[in-house]
């Protein structure tokens, strides 16, 4: 008698079945606290997140641009916290800041002189500090073509409502500002309340390709595409499978303190995508 073959999860099944096993994968923390309702708080953008002024939107760029690697410690550890720049940084005012700094070093310069960074603030062309310097005076040169935070905001909205050019401002923001790239034009704009972006970030990237959801797994752009994909077919926002595959791999529940050890649970990328591969089957 032949053992029957397992199901294989092919197109718009795989992509649904995938986002579903997920959501169970984080449900079944139940031990650890996580439950339904309180999945649904990191679904869905704030709807306070998007902004009302330029400063807003300029201080949402900072926040994304030292969000890589060790950038957040390194950066805003070192003066106390991102507001801490609020005044090197004209209150964080595109116009402010061009008007005042001719260049990267000329800003940190002034930061040296006016904030004094705990630790060394290394100088090399690769160093974090530079990398920041370069992208917070960029990103003010590319801000200050707008007159203030709601027309910044109109302009995206000329993108993030035609599917058919969404994916061109990420794009066009990683050649505009210094050091952004892909992924992290992606968070600035989904961090600003847009749900209809995601970020392909290390945790996502590895469960799309770990479960052949995408054919270039190794493409920021092309795991972009097929979060848009799977959230059209599961009927979520691109922001919510986002944060889905984001907290498998994280564990961080980072508005809930109460959650697992400190607003972490225990997390293992690994074995949810040896789980869920074993379900979804190979791709035909």
């Amino acid at each position: 008698m032949k053992t029957p073959r397992a199901k294989v999860f092919t197109g718009e099944d795989r992509d649904r079945k995938a986002y579903e096993l997920a959501r169970a994968y984080l449900l079944d923390q139940r031990l650890q606290g996580v439950t339904d309702e309180l999945l649904q708080h990191y679904l869905s953008p704030p709807s306070c997140l998007v902004p009302r002024t330029m400063p807003e939107v300029f201080r949402r760029l900072l926040e994304s641009a030292q969000n890589r690697g060790m950038m957040t410690t390194v950066i805003g550890g070192a003066v106390g916290g991102l507001d801490s720049l609020g005044p090197v940084l004209a209150d964080f005012t595109p116009l402010g800041v061009t008007q005042r700094f001719a260049s990267p070093d000329d800003l940190l310069d002034t930061i040296v002189k006016e904030l004094r960074p705990v630790g060394k603030l290394r100088r090399a062309p690769g160093a974090l500090w530079p990398l920041f310097a370069r992208a917070t005076l960029s990103g003010a040169q590319f801000l200050g073509q707008f007159a203030d935070g709601p027309e910044f905001v109109a302009w995206i909205q000329e993108f993030n409502l035609d599917p058919r050019k969404r994916a061109a401002l990420p794009l066009l923001l990683s050649q505009e500002i210094d050091g952004f790239g892909f992924a992290l034009a992606c968070d600035f704009l989904k961090e600003l309340g847009f749900s209809n972006f995601a970020k392909p970030d290390v945790h996502v990237k590895a469960i799309i390709k770990g479960l052949k959801l995408s054919s270039d797994a190794a493409s920021d752009y092309a795991v972009f595409k097929a979060v848009v994909r799977i959230a059209a077919h599961c009927d979520r926002t691109p922001y919510d499978v986002d944060k889905v595959f984001w907290l498998v791999g994280s564990g961080r529940f980072y508005d809930h303190p109460e959650i697992g050890r400190k607003g972490r649970i225990i997390a293992n990328r690994t074995r949810f995508i040896q789980e869920a591969s074993r379900v979804l089957g190979a791709t035909a």
